[in-house]
């Protein structure tokens, strides 16, 4: 079925900061969709096509560069809620939920995309697969990584949600995901929204719980890691492993 009309007439001056010099500014992204397929659009061009409209004084690719900019990059907007679309000029109710929607999809693929799970033997690699998780996050939460013997993730499940301060991590509802995933080794992830992954009191006498009822029932825990950011962590890696500081 061919595509509909999605961009007005009057939307082809683009603001020239968005697209390179090699991009004729009067054609259309819908026309350079059907030219060059969708690998050469930009992130504005590509979101303008979602939007089909801009206002009476901004054009639809403008109003897709100033969400992207907001947001701060494209993969941003995936964690953004209706209220973040709706506040936006020229983004009505109906437009934000359907942005809403396309974002999920994005977001599900993304997480559906780990079929092939990594190898998670290291706090260099927990930290990496969590760098598409983490953005837009503000609140702390824990997740359960559920292992088999080779440490390769078989599911990661966000186990609670705290506030800026806290949060609750419960070893009975740690060990229900790993034994209902046949899980034979686990590792506890929780963040600091603040950035600095320095852990609590509470981290600590959590991580000693979890110890505990690992032993009891024999799984191996393999690592207990608080993700910051690396500014704000002194040791610079944004980090930080009860394993590695010898603390399991």
């Amino acid at each position: 079925m061919a595509l509909p009309i999605l961009l007005r007439e009057g939307d082809d001056a683009p603001p020239t900061a968005t697209l390179k010099s090699t991009t004729p500014l009067h054609e259309l992204p819908q026309e350079r969709l059907e030219r060059l397929g969708p690998r050469a659009l930009h992130d504005a061009e590509l979101l303008a096509m979602l939007l089909r409209s801009g206002t009476a004084g901004e054009n639809v690719l403008s109003v897709a560069t100033r969400l992207i900019l907001d947001a701060g990059s494209l993969r941003n907007l995936v964690e953004w809620d209706r209220e973040d679309f709706q506040e936006r000029n020229g983004i009505g109710p109906v437009k934000a939920l359907q942005l809403l929607t396309v974002m999920e999809i994005a977001r599900r693929i993304r997480e559906q995309d780990k079929d092939v799970e990594p190898i998670l033997d290291t706090p260099a690699a927990v930290y990496q697969y969590f760098q598409d998780i983490l953005p837009g996050i503000d609140v702390e939460k824990c997740w359960v990584l559920c292992l088999n013997t080779r440490h390769r993730l078989k599911r990661c499940v966000e186990l609670t949600t705290g506030t800026m301060q806290s949060t609750l991590i419960h070893p009975r509802e740690i060990f229900r995901q790993v034994f209902r995933f046949k899980a034979t080794a686990v590792l506890i992830v929780h963040n600091h929204p603040g950035g600095d992954p320095e852990p609590s009191r509470s981290d600590f006498n959590a991580t000693r719980q979890i110890v505990e009822a690992a032993k009891v029932l024999e799984v191996d825990f393999v690592d207990h890691i608080v993700l910051g950011s690396p500014e704000h962590d002194r040791a610079g890696q944004g980090w930080f492993s009860f394993r590695s500081a010898g603390m399991l």
